[in-house]
C-alpha cells in the first residue's frame, strides 16, 4: 500500500499544471505541442512526397507480371504452345490431313488413278478444335520510359517542388500566428493581473470609504442613503473585479489550448510589447504573403511551360523480357523472348483547346505578376499604418496614465473634503468612478497597442522562437 502511495506522489507532477511559465519556454511548447502546428508539418511532408513521386517519373517503371492460366479454349491453348515454343505441324491436326494425301501419292506411285481429294480441305481436326486443356504460366518484366515530353515532366517536378515550398510557407505562417496569440496571450495575461491589482486598491478604498460614511452615520454627520450608494459602488467595483478574474481564467485555458498543456500560471511580463524597427527591403524580403506571391508567379510560369508542351512530341521506349511455360518458371531460360521499342507520339490538331489552355496559363501568369506588385504595396501600407496606430496608441497611453494619477489624486482629495463635510459622497464616488472608467480605458489602448505589435512583428516575420 505505501509502495502504490509513494509512486502516486511522483506522477503528481505529471499531471500538475505549469507554474511560473516563462514566455520563452511556453514558445517551445507550442512549437512542440501544438496541433494545429502538428498538421501543418504533416501536410509539407506529404506535399513533400508529392515532390518526390513527380520526379520519380523521370526513371520510368518497371514492372514484373507473374500470370498462371488453363484453358481448353482453341486459340488460348495454340497460344499458350506458342508463347512457350511447343507448337507443332500435329496441333494444326496434319495427322488427319497426311494420312488420305500419303495414300493418294502412293496410288499414283502404283499407277492407280488418283482421286479427288478436295475433300481434304473441308476436314475439321479435332487437334485444333478440341485441343486438351492446358496450364500456362507467364513471367514477364517490362520497362517503360519517357525519352522525351516537351519538359512537361520537368516543369509538373518543379511545380510539385514549387507547391512543398509554398505549404512551408503556409506552416511558417501558421507558427507566426501561433506566437502572435501565444505572445498576446502572456500580455493580456500581465495586463488583466495589475488591473485586478488596481482593482484590489480601488476595493480597499471603498471598504476604508464604507468605514468613514459608517462612523460618520453614527456619529449623526452622514444619512443612510449615503451609505447606501456607497455600497452600490462597492458592488458594482467588485462586480468588475470578479469579472477581471474571470477574463484572466479564460486567458489562461486559451493559452492551455494553444500549448496542449495545462497552464496554471506564468511570469508575469512588461504591458508593453516592444516595437519591431520596419524597413522596406527587410519587409519585402521577409512577409511571407509576398514570397508566396513570388512563388505563385514562379509556378504561373512553370504552368506556362506545361501548356507549351503541348505542342510538341513526346517519344518513350520499352522493353519487355519473359518466358513461358505448361509449368512454372520450368526451362526458363530455353523459353525466354524480348521484345523493345520505341513510340513517338505528336499531337497535331486538337481543335484549338491546346491554344485556348496556353493563353489562358498566360494570362494567369499577368494576372499574378499584378498580384505581386499588389501584394507588396499593400503589405507596405499595412505596416505603415500599424505603425500610425502604435504611435496614436502609445499617446494615448501616456495621456491615461497622466489622467489616472490625477484622478487618484482628486478621489482623495474628495474624501478628504467629504470627511470635513465640504462636498457630498456623491461628489466622491463620481470622482472614484472617473478613476475606474480611466483605468479600463487604459487596459483597453494598452490592448490595442499590444495587438497591433504583434500584427506588424508578424507582417515583418520576426516572430522567432
Amino acid at each position: 500500500m505505501m509502495k502504490k502511495y509513494l509512486i502516486f506522489l511522483l506522477a503528481l507532477p505529471l499531471f500538475a499544471g505549469l507554474e511560473n511559465l516563462q514566455l520563452q519556454k511556453a514558445l517551445e511548447l507550442l512549437k512542440e505541442n501544438n496541433l494545429e502546428l502538428k498538421v501543418s508539418r504533416f501536410e509539407a511532408q506529404m506535399k513533400e512526397y508529392e515532390t518526390k513521386a513527380a520526379k520519380g517519373h523521370h526513371f520510368g517503371k518497371l514492372d514484373v507480371t507473374v500470370a498462371g492460366m488453363r484453358s481448353n479454349d482453341a486459340g488460348n491453348v495454340f497460344g499458350f504452345k506458342l508463347a512457350s515454343r511447343e507448337a507443332t505441324f500435329g496441333d494444326f491436326g496434319f495427322n488427319e490431313f497426311l494420312n488420305p494425301l500419303g495414300q493418294a501419292i502412293y496410288d499414283a506411285s502404283q499407277g492407280t488413278p488418283p482421286q479427288d481429294m478436295s475433300g481434304l480441305l473441308q476436314v475439321a481436326p479435332d487437334d485444333l478444335n478440341y485441343p486438351e486443356p492446358r496450364n500456362h504460366f507467364q513471367t514477364k518484366i517490362s520497362y517503360m520510359l519517357p525519352l522525351y515530353t516537351g519538359g512537361k515532366l520537368t516543369e509538373y517536378g518543379r511545380i510539385t517542388e514549387s507547391m512543398h515550398q509554398m505549404s512551408l510557407y503556409d506552416a511558417k505562417q501558421l507558427l507566426n500566428e501561433k506566437i502572435f496569440q501565444t505572445k498576446k496571450a502572456f500580455y493580456d495575461i500581465s495586463l488583466v493581473e495589475n488591473y485586478i491589482g488596481n482593482l484590489s486598491k480601488i476595493l480597499q478604498n471603498i471598504n476604508h470609504l464604507e468605514k468613514i460614511v459608517s462612523t460618520m452615520k453614527t456619529e449623526g454627520y452622514a444619512k443612510n442613503i449615503d451609505l447606501l450608494e456607497v455600497q452600490a459602488r462597492k458592488a458594482e467595483a467588485l462586480s468588475m473585479y470578479n469579472q477581471a478574474k474571470l477574463n484572466r481564467e479564460l486567458a489562461y485555458q486559451f493559452l492551455s489550448f494553444l500549448l496542449n498543456t495545462e497552464v496554471r500560471s506564468i511570469q508575469k511580463i512588461s504591458e508593453m510589447a516592444d516595437i519591431p524597427v520596419v524597413e522596406q527591403k527587410s519587409l519585402e524580403a521577409k512577409n511571407i504573403d509576398i514570397q508566396k506571391a513570388l512563388l505563385g508567379e514562379k509556378i504561373a510560369e512553370m504552368a506556362v511551360g506545361v501548356e507549351e508542351a503541348n505542342f510538341l512530341p513526346t517519344a518513350g521506349a520499352f522493353a519487355e523480357y519473359g518466358s513461358s511455360d505448361d509449368k512454372f518458371l520450368n526451362k526458363f531460360k530455353q523459353k525466354d523472348s524480348y521484345t523493345v521499342g520505341v513510340q513517338v507520339q505528336w499531337n497535331l490538331f486538337s481543335g484549338g483547346t491546346d491554344y485556348a489552355n496556353l493563353e489562358k496559363a498566360k494570362l494567369n501568369r499577368l494576372k499574378i505578376q499584378s498580384q505581386v506588385a499588389l501584394a507588396k504595396s499593400g503589405i507596405s501600407l499595412k505596416a505603415k499604418k500599424l505603425e500610425t496606430e502604435i504611435r496614436s496608441r502609445d499617446a494615448d497611453v501616456r495621456s491615461y496614465q497622466k489622467q489616472l494619477q490625477f484622478a487618484r489624486k482628486v478621489y482623495e482629495n474628495y474624501r478628504g473634503r467629504y470627511e470635513e463635510g465640504m462636498v457630498s459622497i456623491s461628489d466622491v464616488l463620481i470622482k472614484q468612478s472617473q478613476e475606474l472608467e480611466i483605468l479600463l480605458k487604459l487596459l483597453t489602448v494598452k490592448n490595442e497597442r499590444n495587438t497591433k505589435v504583434f500584427e506588424l512583428n508578424s507582417l515583418l516575420n520576426s516572430s522567432e522562437i
